[in-house]
């Protein structure tokens, strides 16, 4: 059992374990506390959210719906591995689960998989586990088709290490939905037992930190070093017809590096349709569909993306 980390430290723990963290507003005191106890933390749960595209799911899991308010868990991990922090405290993701699944987490001495669920909400004998989990939901149809790109299932992997390295918990207090309630299904399109195989893995092989650069006779310090710079995410108002700009250009020549080229002469400096339809395969290869993958940029892709600065 745990003390539930604040979001400073939350946000700590996720970045060190190489997390790619947005910060939505006002999650750090957007939670349903005053509905009952939040703690002490004994694990984390995954779930999927039976939507697509990220901007409209974590919109969803932060406000809730009328019979349901949010936050309904405390990070959306989104299909290009990028986390939305937008909880901090109970949410309502977990629900009534079996007790015996939650002594087996607090164990963690079950084998490959906790004991199969006999409870769920409102059943008698359940247990709320929205006092003892912090949640994940994870952009996914949850239909058993809708691909589960490379990044989000390292993003899952991450997320989950980093919470049980702050816990000092071992792989055995991450579950999934399905595993805590016999009325759920997710997260479906993976086994809960080859993520807790994963974790495991990143738990037991800590990243050492950098050793630092000592001075030389001729040298007297360091050297410095240079962080990247990459483009600021413009807006999508940005990218029209009319728009001429050298961080069109930038972005061009990203995609095509990244193998995403519709063009035949170019990229240039004027947004046009091939660079439209470069960009709609840059959001394919991350893993969005439908109209989130339209080739205008967005937040998130735009992000992935890492077009360098230009003056």
């Amino acid at each position: 059992m745990a003390t539930p980390l604040s979001a400073d430290q939350m946000v700590t723990a996720l970045r060190a374990e190489g997390v790619t963290v947005v910060e939505h507003p006002g999650w750090r005191t957007h939670h349903r506390n005053h509905k009952g106890a939040w703690g002490p933390l004994n694990g984390v749960m995954i779930h999927h959210t039976v939507t697509s595209g990220t901007t409209s799911s974590v919109a969803l899991c932060y406000r809730g719906y009328a019979a349901l308010p949010g936050p309904l868990c405390h990070g959306v991990i989104a299909k290009d591995g990028t986390v939305h922090l937008i909880g901090n405290g109970r949410a309502n993701h977990a629900g009534g689960g079996d007790p015996a699944v939650l002594r087996r987490v607090i164990e963690e001495d079950y084998g490959e998989r906790p004991p199969a669920p006999r409870h769920h909400e409102g059943s008698t004998g359940a247990t709320d586990g929205n006092a003892h989990f912090y949640g994940f939901e994870c952009v996914n149809l949850g239909d058993g088709k809708d691909p589960w790109p490379t990044a989000q299932l390292t993003a899952i992997e991450r997320v989950s290490a980093a919470i049980c390295r702050a816990h000092g918990w071992s792989a055995k207090s991450v579950i999934g939905h399905t595993e805590w309630s016999d009325q759920k299904v997710d997260p479906r399109g993976f086994t809960m037992a080859s993520l807790r195989t994963r974790i495991a893995t990143r738990l037991g092989a800590a990243p050492a930190p950098p050793a630092p650069v000592p001075p030389t006779p001729t040298s007297p310090t360091p050297p410095k070093t240079t962080t990247p710079r990459h483009q600021p995410f413009p807006g999508a108002a940005f990218f029209t017809e009319r728009r001429s700009s050298p961080v069109i250009t930038a972005m061009g020549r990203r995609l095509v590096a990244e193998g995403c080229s519709a063009y035949t002469v170019g990229p240039g400096p004027r947004w046009t349709e091939a660079d439209r339809r470069s960009y709609a395969a840059w959001q394919r290869k991350l893993g969005f569909r439908g109209a989130d993958a339209d080739g205008r940029p967005g937040q998130t892709s735009w992000t992935a993306l890492k077009v360098p600065y230009t003056d």
